[in-house]
């Protein structure tokens, strides 16, 4: 009897363990990647931090930064991370506030 109740308690766990490693979906990458704030060294992204930007509502900048257009935000160049998967996204703390911000490389 322990076995069995052994067994099935492992097999939940692995499931819900599964279950918090896939949460993060599309952005993966920025989390698993190990990507930090240039500035502050914080992480960027946690399971439910990190959202694409469409390109329709960035424009590039002269100095090499980039400007979210809705709601209006302006990242500068040096806190501007290469996107491993050729879209804009944006990490935000719990309050909103923006802790990353990936543009694709080569895009201006």
């Amino acid at each position: 009897m322990r076995i069995v109740i052994s067994i099935i308690l492992a097999v939940v766990l692995g499931v819900a363990l599964g279950q918090w490693a896939r949460a993060h979906g599309e952005a993966a990458w920025i989390m698993e990647g190990g990507y930090r704030h240039p500035a502050t060294g914080e992480f960027c992204c946690g399971p439910a931090d990190c959202f694409v930007v469409p390109s329709a509502n960035v424009e590039p900048q002269e100095d090499g930064g980039w400007k979210i257009l809705n709601p209006q935000e302006r990242i500068p160049r040096s806190e501007v991370q290469p996107s491993e998967d050729g879209r804009f996204w944006r990490c935000q703390r719990p309050d909103g506030k923006r802790r990353c911000f990936f543009a694709p490389p080569g895009v201006s």
